[in-house]
């Protein structure tokens, strides 16, 4: 794969979609794409539509970019992701994120589904990333620089910006939201942790695991953006509970959560641009 073309073509693609200038990402994780649905003005791009651009495989993740205005912002969202479990290395399943940047946003919000770790959590709870841990084994910078973007070495020191964070708590808080805040740390999947595994990511300071979002958060830093990202903790991680895990009970308790999470999105996008 020519990865910079691929690129470079999907945004032009996307501009000759719309006359929007969007100016905030996101990137909605297993089951929370609804929010797709309440874009004003929207229009999809099925990645399918895009030349050479890798395909999702995942139940409930559609694959598509829609762009339209979410309360007069205008917004590119990706309702679907690419995963490292379905084969594709981090460098190519982080293009929709240097496609974001071509397009010139800014900032971008991450969200994902994720098994608890921290007694606080609970399904249901929502997370605001402080910081993560990438326990994938692998990296999206790895390879040529695409000098382009961003500097060879990027610093990780604030992946998550703080002020932007706060500015969504402070937010949640006059509306008597409760939220969370925590380090995620990323597992490559495609199988759950064990309960062992889910013991040391607790002692080494997770509090949620997931399978993204990490390697988009770096590559979206290389890139020079503002991230904030949220977890919905759809069920409690491997050995927390004596149940079995399964992928139906994660898009279950992210429908049930959709209100809470949606309104959530509304505050991100609205500190995002006030920012």
């Amino acid at each position: 794969m020519d990865m910079e073309a691929c690129i470079h073509t999907a945004a032009e693609v996307i501009r000759s979609r719309s006359s929007l200038q969007p100016q905030v990402g996101l990137i909605l994780g297993s089951g929370l794409g609804d929010f797709c649905d309440g874009l004003q003005n929207a229009g999809k791009i099925p990645f399918s539509e895009l030349p050479a651009f890798p395909q999702a495989t995942v139940e409930g993740h559609c694959g598509e970019f829609w762009i339209g205005t979410h309360q007069e912002v205008p917004v590119l969202a990706l309702r679907g992701r690419l995963h490292y479990y379905e084969g594709y290395p981090q460098n190519v399943l982080t293009i929709p994120v240097r496609v974001m940047a071509l397009l010139g946003i800014k900032t971008l919000i991450l969200t994902n589904a994720a098994g608890g770790i921290h007694p606080r959590l609970s399904p249901g709870s929502l997370m605001l990333l402080q910081d993560h841990i990438n326990q994938s084994g692998s990296n999206p910078l790895i390879g040529s620089n695409l000098g382009e973007f961003g500097p060879r070495f990027p610093d990780m020191s604030e992946v998550y910006d703080a002020g932007l964070r706060n500015d969504v708590l402070l937010a949640a808080r006059k509306e008597g939201m409760d939220l969370a805040c925590g380090t995620y740390l990323m597992y490559s999947g495609p199988s759950y942790e064990t309960p062992a595994e889910i013991r040391f990511f607790g002692k080494i300071g997770a509090d949620a695991v997931g399978m993204s979002t990490v390697p988009e958060a770096i590559v979206a830093r290389h890139c020079g953006m503002r991230i904030l990202g949220i977890s919905c903790i759809t069920n409690m991680a491997a050995g927390i509970l004596q149940k079995k895990l399964s992928h139906e009970e994660v898009l279950e308790t992210a429908n049930c959560i959709k209100p809470k999470f949606l309104r959530l999105l509304d505050l991100a996008v609205h500190a995002s641009v006030q920012a």
